[in-house]
C-alpha cells in the first residue's frame, strides 16, 4: 500500500484535469490570466477572505507576507517571530528570508502544534508576529492566539499549508472560522500531495487587508503594479494559468476528499487498540486530516514491520527546527516535547483514494505487531 498513491488520486478527474490543460492552451494566456483570477476567487470564497493571492509555491506565499509587512514598515530586520519546532523548515525559511528572527518554541504535547501557552510567554518587545502551523490538517488557534492577535499588535500569520478546509471551534478575528481566515494572513501550500494538489509548485496568500492585499500581489510581480513601474525590490513569484486551471477542477472534490479523509481517520480510532500507540488528540473543530500521526517508542520497528507488510508509512517530521544543520545557530535549544516525539511519531497512510478495508488491514497490522 502506498503512503499516497498520487497517480491514482488524480487519475479519478484524469479528464477533466486534460479539458483544463486544453483550454489553457488554446488560450494563448499563460501567466496572469483568466484561470488565475477565476480560482482566486473560487478560494477566496472557500476560505471566506476577501482577497486570495496566487504564488509560486507555498514558501513564497508565508515570505511574501512577512516581506510586505516589512515594506510598510509594520515589521523591520531583526524583528521577532514566534514559530514551533514541529513544522517543515519552510516557515523557519520565510522569516529568516527577510531578515526577522525565528524565535522557535516547543509544541503542545496533545496537538503537537505550536503550544500557545509558550508562545505568549516567548513574547518580547521585539515580537512583530507568531506563525501558528495547522499541522498534519488541524486548526492552530484558539482564544489565546486570538486575544494576542487583537490586543498586544502582533500579526498572526498562518501557516495553513496542511488545512486548507479545517475549521476551528474558535473564531478569527474577524469571526471567520476556516483555516486561513483566522489571524491577519496565511500562505498556503498547493504542493501535489497536500489536500487540494497541484499538479506541479503553487501556492496563495488569503487575508482580508486590502493593503496587505496589494502588496502581495505586487511584490510578487517583480514588485510592480504597472508594467515596467517597480515600487518594490520584488520577487517573481506568480501561479501559473495551468496550475490555476487545475485547482479549480479540483477544488470542487475537496469537501468530498476530506470528508473520506474524516472517514479514514475514524477507522484508525476506532481500530488500533494497542495501549503501546498513542492516537492523535480530539481536535479544535474539524480537522482535514492531512496526515494521521501516531506515536509510539517502538516507532522505528512498528515501521519496518508495517513496511515488511507491504505498507508504506512516513516521518513528519524526524527533525525538529533547531537540530537541522541549517539551523545550528539554535542547536543550544532544549524543547524537550518536540525533540522526544521526533522519535516517536508516525503518519500512517491516509488518502481519498483509501478505503475502510484498508485502514482496517493497516490497525490491524499494528495491533498484530504489540500482540494486542
Amino acid at each position: 500500500m502506498l503512503f499516497f498513491d498520487l497517480k491514482k488520486i488524480n487519475g479519478r478527474y484524469a479528464d477533466e484535469l486534460k479539458r483544463a490543460a486544453s483550454e489553457v492552451i488554446d488560450s494563448g494566456r499563460y501567466i496572469r490570466g483568466g484561470a488565475v483570477e477565476r480560482f482566486e476567487d473560487e478560494l477566496s470564497a472557500f476560505t471566506g477572505c476577501r482577497y486570495a493571492i496566487g504564488t509560486g509555491n507555498g514558501l513564497d506565499a508565508l515570505r511574501l507576507i512577512l516581506k510586505a509587512y516589512t515594506e510598510l514598515g509594520i515589521m523591520a530586520p531583526g524583528d521577532e517571530v514566534i514559530l514551533p519546532a514541529n513544522t517543515f523548515i519552510a516557515t523557519l525559511l520565510a522569516v529568516a528570508d527577510n531578515g526577522l528572527k525565528p524565535v522557535i518554541t516547543d509544541i503542545d504535547p496533545e496537538t503537537m502544534n505550536l503550544d500557545t501557552e509558550l508562545a505568549e510567554k516567548a513574547i518580547t518587545s521585539r515580537t512583530k508576529a507568531i506563525i501558528p502551523v495547522h499541522l498534519y490538517g488541524n486548526c492552530c488557534w484558539d482564544g489565546r492566539l486570538r486575544n494576542i492577535a487583537l490586543n498586544r499588535g502582533i500579526k498572526i500569520v498562518e501557516d495553513n499549508a496542511q488545512a486548507i478546509g479545517a475549521t476551528s471551534d474558535t473564531d478569527g478575528i474577524n469571526g471567520g472560522r476556516t483555516a486561513g481566515h483566522l489571524g491577519h494572513a496565511s500562505g498556503i501550500s498547493f504542493y501535489p500531495a497536500k489536500n487540494l494538489g497541484a499538479l506541479g509548485d503553487c501556492g496563495a496568500v488569503t487575508t482580508d487587508d486590502p493593503l496587505l492585499a496589494d502588496t502581495v500581489r505586487a511584490l510578487g510581480n517583480y514588485g510592480s503594479t504597472r508594467k515596467y513601474v517597480h515600487e518594490y525590490m520584488g520577487l517573481n513569484s506568480r501561479m501559473d494559468e495551468m496550475q490555476a486551471a487545475f485547482l479549480s477542477v479540483k477544488m470542487k472534490y475537496l469537501d468530498a476528499d476530506n470528508e473520506i479523509r474524516r472517514g479514514i481517520a475514524s477507522v484508525y480510532g476506532r481500530c488500533i487498540r494497542a495501549g503501546e500507540v498513542k492516537k492523535p488528540a480530539p481536535h479544535n473543530g474539524k480537522c482535514v486530516w492531512h496526515q494521521y500521526v501516531i506515536r509510539t517508542s517502538e516507532r522505528d520497528g512498528l515501521q519496518r514491520f508495517l513496511a515488511e507488510n507491504g505498507v508504506e508509512t512516513m516521518i513528519h517530521y524526524p527533525t525538529p527546527l533547531h537540530r537541522h544543520e541549517a539551523c545550528r545557530e539554535y542547536s543550544h535549544l532544549h524543547l524537550p516535547v518536540a525533540e522526544k516525539y521526533a522519535g516517536e511519531i508516525l503518519s500512517l497512510p491516509i488518502s481519498p483514494v483509501m478505503t475502510h478495508a484498508d485502514a482496517e488491514y493497516v490497525s490491524d497490522l499494528i495491533n498484530r505487531f504489540f500482540g494486542a
